[in-house]
């Protein structure tokens, strides 16, 4: 046995520094694909941002129940986040009106953040599905990416991310399912699915 700890490896104070706002490039990354952990991603990628002093805003869309992680992220790390779902099934051929309704006030939210310029990383939970669904027009989402102060790094989640977003975007990861625990019976539960 060496005797050597894990805080030996990397003692606090030894990080590289954030390069100021100024002199930053923003990075737009999507996160698409039909495996777990789009969402639990992004979120990783809050963690790491919060651990460089950025000020992070959350947006989630088509989700209305609270999860363990906004709970945390919210609470605990002073992030801001905010829903435009419920807690129901949206359908993809006939959306309920108050799906729609909440897809734009999310949207516009997003809108509010980018123009008001004081969040380093915006995340846009499920966005990909909204687009993918319809709920808004994937070209207002392209505009909203393409108008972000060029510092400000951009996270797009959810599946079936629009072929126009990937495109543009300067990251791309596909989560993919190899296994997964539904289809051996295993029900969602807090802790694992939110």
């Amino acid at each position: 046995m060496l005797g050597v700890s894990a805080s030996d490896a990397a003692p606090k104070g030894s990080g590289i520094s954030a390069s100021p706002r100024e002199t930053r490039q923003g990075i737009l990354l999507v996160i698409t694909g039909n495996g777990k952990g789009k969402t639990t991603s992004g979120f990783g990628h809050a963690v790491r941002a919060l651990g460089h002093g950025f000020r992070v805003a959350i947006i989630q869309f088509m989700k209305g129940r609270i999860y363990g992680e906004l709970e945390v992220l919210r609470d605990r790390l002073q992030v801001d986040v905010y829903q435009y779902g419920r807690n129901a099934f949206v359908d993809p051929k006939k959306p309920d009106p108050r799906d729609i309704e909440l897809a734009r006030a999310g949207l516009d939210k997003a809108w509010e953040i980018v123009k008001g310029g004081e969040h380093d990383l915006l995340i846009l939970d499920e966005i990909n599905v909204v687009a993918d669904f319809g709920l808004v027009p994937t070209e207002e989402v392209l505009d909203l990416a393409r108008s972000r102060p060029r510092w400000m790094d951009l996270i797009a989640t959810g599946r079936n991310a629009p072929a126009a977003l990937t495109e543009l975007a300067d990251t791309v990861s596909e989560v993919k399912e190899i296994k997964h625990h539904y289809k051996k019976g295993i029900e969602s539960r807090a802790g694992m699915e939110y």
